[in-house]
C-alpha cells in the first residue's frame, strides 16, 4: 500500500510537470503569433510608405520634365 501511494505521488508530480510545460509552450506560441502579426503589420506599413515615397518621386520627376528648373536658363538682363 505505501508503494502505491509513492507511485501515485510520482505520477501526479510528473503530470503537473507535463501540464506546466504544455502551458508554457502554448504561451510561447501565442507570443510568437502576436509578434508575427505585429511584424506583418509593420512590413505592410513600410511597404505602403515606400510606395507613396516612390510615387511622389516619380511625380516630382514628371513635373520637372514638364517644367524645367529655373537654373537651366541664362539670366536675362533688362537694359
Amino acid at each position: 500500500m505505501p508503494v502505491l501511494i509513492v507511485v501515485v505521488i510520482v505520477l501526479a508530480v510528473g503530470l503537473l510537470f507535463a501540464v506546466d510545460r504544455a502551458i508554457k509552450a502554448i504561451k510561447r506560441i501565442r507570443r510568437r503569433q502576436d509578434a508575427n502579426r505585429r511584424l506583418v503589420a509593420a512590413a505592410a506599413a513600410a511597404e505602403a510608405k515606400n510606395r507613396q515615397r516612390k510615387a511622389a518621386t516619380e511625380a516630382s520627376g514628371a513635373l520637372t520634365s514638364l517644367i524645367p528648373a529655373i537654373h537651366e536658363h541664362e539670366t536675362r538682363h533688362v537694359d
